[in-house]
């Protein structure tokens, strides 16, 4: 007995014969076509447990199909494919009710495995959204890397719900942009998007700036003071750098996540509120809570979906797209059209971007005013990108950077040691291993050994610091300082 029928709808005949013969020796019962009109016949004659097809058809867009297939079978699940591999394609597929998004080239144990998802859990009715209008050129997000395919699929899914969301990354990598696209593509997309940036606010004013304030509820407060919830309401608040929220604040959001009201400052009455909370950080969350700096029920409150943010780094294949967007931005803007050589985008690709998009975004736009040519070389990218590397030496105790420093040039040249290869697996351990040793060791010395100083000191649980001085194999001396 085959574990299912699947149809698949695909122009490319080459295509249709590998996913036959993948999922043929699966067990699945397979029909192929390469037209819409081919695939809806046997939709409509009840055919069929799964639909797989592609979004361009040579009679009809698999998009503008998938709503017919819903109307006439709700419970049909079908996978959308596709070599547009761009958010939208992911919003708009699960807009139109697809169960899935496929981006081509893929992986043929991928797809099995999405098969067996997508037969194993079949969609639940739900009426067809109508699709907003969005153009290709205007897309929040831009790459086609696998590690963007996986945000926009996730993207995608939470555009159909209204959950609360914590975008991790390092600073640069466009958080505030995905926050904008989960609004402007979700439920709420008629309603206000309000952003919010923790550390930018004043800690004594963050209360009145996120509930407002009555009359004379503080010195200076003359009339009464409108609130970023109060902005949001029927949308959504974005709050960035979540991380650097005071804790006497984070004790009232976790009150509106917790009851959905709030009070003003200098308030009594609650205030209801319908607001959607996404939240961004590029410090660890839980290193905070364990040094008692944010509160460990928000975080989960919070946390409701986590979604990481790759860096630049890690999606080195999407540079030359992010250039050509940044490129005709500039053109946009009264410049002159430029392009980069070969060996200019090869040499962006090897640099290290240590302020991910925004650090790129910034380098292009430089040069599409500076360079007078209408090709960028490789030459004035490296004329850009270098940077003079200070000795370890040179970097004194003013320099607040001078620890980031240090560890940075350190880890150049260990890499640099390493040639061709990667250093071993366990990196991160190592480092912070070789950090922790001698930070944790002279705040024993100059605490004289008296750990529940040095706890303090740290910013660690007593209970924490002990554990790391048994699994540093520190030794613990009391009554010594170190001079």
């Amino acid at each position: 007995m085959p574990a299912g029928t699947i149809l698949i709808a695909d122009d490319d005949a080459a295509i249709r014969t590998v996913l036959n013969q993948a999922l043929g020796r699966a067990g699945y019962d397979v029909r192929t076509t390469g037209t819409a009109a081919g695939l809806w016949r046997w939709v409509s004659a009840g055919d069929g447990n799964l639909v797989i097809t592609d979004v361009v058809l040579p009679d009809e867009s698999g998009f503008d199909l998938i709503p017919r297939i819903k109307r006439a079978r709700p419970d049909l699940p079908v996978v959308v494919m596709s070599a547009q591999n761009t958010i939208l394609t992911a919003i708009t597929a699960a807009e139109r009710g697809a169960f899935d998004y496929l981006p081509k080239p893929f992986d043929l144990k991928e797809l099995t495995a999405l098969v067996q998802r997508a037969l194993a859990s079949p969609q639940a009715k739900r009426e067809a959204q109508s699709q907003p209008e969005h153009g290709e050129d205007r897309l929040p997000l831009i790459g086609r890397s696998p590690a963007m395919q996986d945000i926009y699929r996730i993207i995608a899914r939470l555009t159909q719900a209204d959950l609360t969301v914590m975008i991790m990354g390092e600073s640069g990598t466009g958080k505030e942009l995905v926050a904008r696209a989960l609004h402007d593509y979700g439920r709420r997309r008629s309603g206000p998007f309000v952003a919010v940036n923790m550390a930018a606010i004043p800690k004594e004013l963050v209360e009145s700036e996120l509930f407002g304030h009555e009359r004379g509820a503080f010195t200076g407060a003359t009339n009464r003071g409108v609130g970023r919830f109060e902005q949001a309401e029927g949308g959504t608040l974005f709050l960035d750098e979540i991380g650097d929220m005071p804790l006497e604040a984070q004790t009232r959001l976790l009150r509106v996540l917790q009851q959905g009201e709030y009070t003003t400052v200098g308030g009594r009455v609650p205030i209801k509120t319908d607001v959607r909370i996404i939240a961004a950080t590029n410090r660890d969350l839980r290193q905070l809570i364990q040094q008692g700096l944010f509160r460990e029920d928000l975080y989960y409150r919070l946390n409701v979906v986590p979604l990481r943010l790759p860096a630049l780094r890690e999606r080195v294949e999407d540079i030359p797209d992010l250039v050509r967007h940044f490129l005709r931005k500039a053109e946009e803007e009264g410049l002159p059209p430029k392009h980069l050589d070969v060996e200019a985008l090869d040499l962006l690709k090897r640099y290290r971007w240590p302020g991910n998009v925004r650090e790129l975004e910034n380098l292009v736009r430089r040069l599409a005013v500076l360079h007078s040519g209408e090709t960028i070389p490789a030459s004035a990218i490296a004329a850009e990108l270098k940077e003079p590397v200070r000795p370890i030496e040179s970097l004194d105790a003013g320099d607040s950077d001078s620890l980031s420093a240090a560890i940075e040039l350190h880890l150049t040249r260990y890499f640099a040691a390493q040639g061709d290869k990667l250093p071993p697996a366990g990196l991160y351990d190592r480092i912070v291993q070789e950090v922790e040793r001698p930070l944790i060791s002279i705040c024993l010395g100059a605490t004289r050994g008296n750990q529940i100083r040095a706890a303090h000191l740290l910013g660690l649980n007593r209970n924490t610091l002990r554990k790391k001085i048994r699994d540093l194999g520190l030794e613990v001396i009391r009554g010594l300082k170190i001079d």
